[in-house]
């Protein structure tokens, strides 16, 4: 419930953000720019693809020096001709695919000029008709072309164009009659411009070469079937496959019947993918269709000769037999241009000059290979555990976590992913959407940051702009650092605490006018609490009158608390003692401080009512402190510490003022009184304290003599010490009132 009140904001804001994702991906709130950003990854996974060179599909390309060797294009059916009888006679290619298409005769032979000569200028000149008759068939063009193409395994192209048609079609794959009434939606063509039907009868088949780009002119998928008329034919790709592969059929294969499909499914005709049944084999090849027919192009390399994907092979080079037949034998070969003048290059994803014959190429391979990036029917569900995944995961986590790990952790998620992505189209060929997914990583990163910075960062700043009025300067820079760390929220501690009065104030308060009194206790409250603050990093808690309360080791965590307690302590004495020349010069009362330390387990945090709290310590080792700056009177000494406090800070050197039982607790506790830091204690001092400790050996040990001895060598030596004036005292009251066997050695105060 606690976690609920305290994150519930921030998870529901995560979770919303979540939901509206899964609408997006459900396609019920779909987000154009989200769309957008999808088409650039999937562009951008693309062109990430390293090329793997296939041999298989050769490209031979009337480029520049083709031109400029053999002369401007479109070349003659003659040069044409003999280009497909060096490919089908001389190089045995499996199949030649033209990106190419001849929808005019060709007169460039001059045949026709000559044979009109014949018949009207030059009718009369003897032999000029037969002779121009006899070199019909040479100069026959077209025929040449259509007797190079007849019984060779070559497609022609041929392209669709709306309002006229013109040349004739190749036969269809399948007509709507073959469907069984199922409807297949399909690219409709309303015209096409053909090959001459010479040229077409003669060849083994024909293929659609029109490019049908995306909205914004980018080419990123292929029709394998478009629909002209009744009939659905092949595109150059498919076509020329099914002659390199000497396919019997193409058909579709439909995943149920229609009786079986829902009203959407029969609109979309149910169709699964095509069928390519291929020579005796059994088993046909298979070729998976999208929308309409179509198929995402999965571009190889950056495209043309240097693309790495496909081996290109100058058309000159083949006219004039200078390739290697094994480059080219049993080879699908593709011809086409990539001369920037012919106009055949496409805008595509991965280049913005793509070859168009290139495009032809890649389709090739994925149906050779039986290989299609697709989106399977399933990919909604899989888009919507990963927005589930992600987005859960996150909103519940990064609430709770600090920035740092919360941007490991976004990235951590942003990057499983794209690595997701990336395996499952490269290995699984599943074409999946992830703009949504990482939008989704990103503004609920940002949410939480900005949430972290606007709520938690300013409370967390405010906590430690209140500390401000505990700690030092430099710990409260030291806690901007990672405000999150520190807290007012109540724990138990190790600490060190202290108590500091000013002995005999109401004499002091007498002897002084109400102004001269407010600049006295102002003066020594400025000096005790810098040397708190800013000396030892102490945190200072209270003033109570004349006295000041102070702890070590919160909020701010110090393994050496005590110490800095021990030498915060004997910097007041010091600060006192100048403070007190100051008065005496001023002609007001001397300053006289006790201060009482002692170390222990403690209750620290923000403690009060609902009018008012302050951040302060509480607990047993507390009130010992306490009790400790008053037993400081008694013992006339300026600090007194408990022993866990003189265990916990070994470098200073301690004198032994007594084992006492203060009020309100049984067991008895040993007192010190620090003296300095033990390696600056001198010879002198080390003396006085070894002779102070045996005598107040003797006098636990009721050896009175001994004792008494003892302290008058101490007295005569340190007159103005109080303390042993005070044990002469008690030997004396000891000699007249022996405690007894059974003393222990304790003094017991029953006052605070």
């Amino acid at each position: 419930m606690r976690a609920l009140n305290k994150y519930g904001a921030r998870w529901a804001a995560g979770l919303l953000l979540t939901a509206l994702a899964l609408l997006h991906v459900a396609g019920q709130l779909r987000i154009d720019p989200v769309s957008r950003m999808d088409t650039f990854l999937a562009d951008l996974r693309m062109r990430l693809q390293k090329p793997a060179p296939d041999p298989r599909i050769v490209i031979v390309d009337i480029d520049e020096t083709s031109i400029a060797e053999v002369g401007h294009f479109p070349w003659n059916r003659k040069i044409v001709a003999r280009l497909v009888t060096r490919l089908t006679d001389d190089y045995s290619v499996a199949a030649a695919g033209f990106d190419i298409v001849f929808p005019e005769a060709d007169n460039s032979s001059g045949y026709d000029v000559l044979s009109a000569l014949a018949g009207d200028q030059l009718k009369d000149v003897r032999g000029f008709r037969e002779r121009v008759d006899a070199l019909q068939q040479a100069m026959d063009y077209d025929g040449l072309l259509a007797a190079a193409l007849r019984q060779q395994p070559v497609v022609l192209g041929y392209n669709i164009a709306d309002g006229q048609r013109k040349g004739k079609l190749p036969a269809p794959f399948f007509t709507s009659d073959t469907l069984n009434g199922r409807t297949l939606p399909a690219v409709a063509a309303r015209g096409y411009l053909a090959n001459l039907a010479r040229l077409q009868d003669a060849a083994a088949g024909g293929g659609i070469f029109t490019a049908t780009p995306d909205p914004d002119g980018i080419l990123r998928h292929s029709a394998l079937l478009m629909r002209i008329g009744d009939g659905f034919y092949p595109t150059l790709s498919l076509a020329t496959a099914a002659v390199a592969l000497q396919a019997r059929a193409v058909t579709p294969a439909f995943g149920k019947a229609v009786d079986r499909m829902s009203a959407s499914e029969r609109a979309n005709g149910g169709l699964d993918e095509l069928l390519m049944f291929i020579g005796q084999q059994k088993a046909p090849l298979r070729i998976p269709v999208g929308e309409n027919l179509t198929a995402l192009i999965e571009y190889r390399g950056a495209g043309g000769p240097n693309g790495g994907a496909f081996p290109y092979v100058s058309a000159a080079d083949v006219l004039a037999g200078r390739v290697p037949k094994a480059v080219l034998a049993d080879r699908i070969v593709l011809v086409g241009t990539t001369a920037p003048g012919l106009l055949d290059l496409r805008p595509t994803p991965v280049n913005s000059a793509y070859p168009g014959v290139e495009v032809h190429a890649n389709m090739i391979k994925s149906i050779l290979d039986e290989r299609f990036k697709v989106r399977p029917d399933y990919a909604d569900g899989v888009e919507a555990i990963q927005v589930l995944l992600a987005g859960g995961v996150l909103a519940i986590a990064l609430a709770v976590l600090a920035p740092l790990p919360s941007m490991l952790l976004a990235t951590a998620t942003a990057g499983a992913v794209i690595g997701f992505n990336y395996w499952a189209y490269s290995e699984l060929d599943w074409v999946l959407r992830m703009a949504m997914t990482l939008l989704l990583i990103g503004a609920v990163f940002v949410f939480n940051l900005a949430w972290g910075y606007f709520f938690e960062v300013r409370r967390n700043r405010g906590l430690v702009s209140r500390f401000g009025e505990y700690v030092a300067p430099e710990l409260v820079a030291r806690m901007a650092e990672n405000p999150g760390q520190y807290n007012m929220e109540g724990e138990s501690r190790e600490l060190t605490v202290m108590f500091v009065d000013v002995r005999g104030f109401t004499g002091i308060s007498e002897g002084l006018t109400p102004k001269q009194l407010r600049e006295y206790i102002n003066l020594y409250l400025t000096a005790m609490s810098e040397d708190i603050r800013s000396a030892h990093q102490g945190t200072l808690d209270k003033y109570i009158g004349d006295a000041v309360m102070a702890f070590w080791g919160a909020p701010v965590h110090f393994d050496d608390h005590a110490s800095r307690g021990v030498a915060t302590a004997l910097r007041m004495q010091h600060s006192a003692r100048r403070l007190n020349q100051d008065f005496i010069a001023r002609g007001w009362p001397a300053l006289n401080i006790g201060i009482g330390l002692n170390s222990g387990l403690m209750h620290v945090g923000d403690m009060g009512s609902n009018i008012r709290r302050a951040y302060t310590v509480m607990g047993d080792a507390v009130n010992l402190a306490s009790r400790l700056e008053g037993v400081t009177k008694v013992y006339d000494v300026g600090i007194a510490v408990g022993e866990a406090t003189c265990a916990a800070a070994p470098e200073f050197c301690y004198r032994e003022l007594d084992r006492v039982r203060v009020k309100g607790k049984q067991a008895p506790v040993a007192i010190f009184e620090p003296v300095g830091l033990a390696h600056e204690i001198d010879a002198g001092t080390r003396q006085e304290l070894a002779r102070w400790h045996a005598a107040l050996a003797a006098v636990r040990a009721q050896r009175w003599d001994e004792a008494e001895s003892l302290l008058a060598g101490l007295q005569q030596s340190a007159p103005q010490r109080g303390l042993y004036r005070l044990y002469a005292a008690r030997v004396a009251h000891y000699r007249q009132h022996p405690p007894g066997a059974e003393w222990d050695g304790v003094t017991s105060f029953d006052s605070k």
